[in-house]
């Protein structure tokens, strides 16, 4: 985990109030005290921290989460902001309108050096 991001992520997240959420939080052996600011946290939505004794990476972080899920649509979001959570609104917008019933984001997407690939992404993104 990143504790230089962590409880800035948890208030955005947070924030994100069109929608009712779970948060689970994997702890995959974090080294510095992410966990404790997490514990410390005040949370407004239901949520479950869960730690693993040793990294075993996204994966499984994805996979021990994965058995604790109580909804019906479901974000991955690391801890280090490298997705912005004030985009959960443009990535469920599909799911709810029954237009797709999977949705991937992408941090490169919309970037110049990707251009192209934008115009491909947004051709068949809905083309599920």
């Amino acid at each position: 985990m990143k504790k230089n991001t962590i409880v800035k992520l948890l208030d955005v997240i947070e924030k994100q109030t069109y929608i009712e959420k779970q948060i689970i939080i994997i702890n995959d052996c974090s080294k510095d005290n992410s966990l404790e600011l997490i514990k410390s946290y005040n949370f407004l939505s239901e949520n479950l921290i869960l730690s693993h004794d040793k990294n075993l990476g996204k994966g499984a972080c994805i996979k021990t989460a994965k058995n604790h899920i109580n909804g019906d649509i479901v974000i991955i979001q690391d801890a280090d902001l490298e997705y912005d959570p004030q985009d959960y609104k443009k990535l469920v917008k599909p799911i709810l309108a029954n237009l797709s019933k999977i949705v991937y984001g992408s941090r490169v997407l919309g970037k110049k050096r990707y251009h192209n690939a934008k115009k491909f992404y947004f051709r068949y993104a809905y083309f599920f």
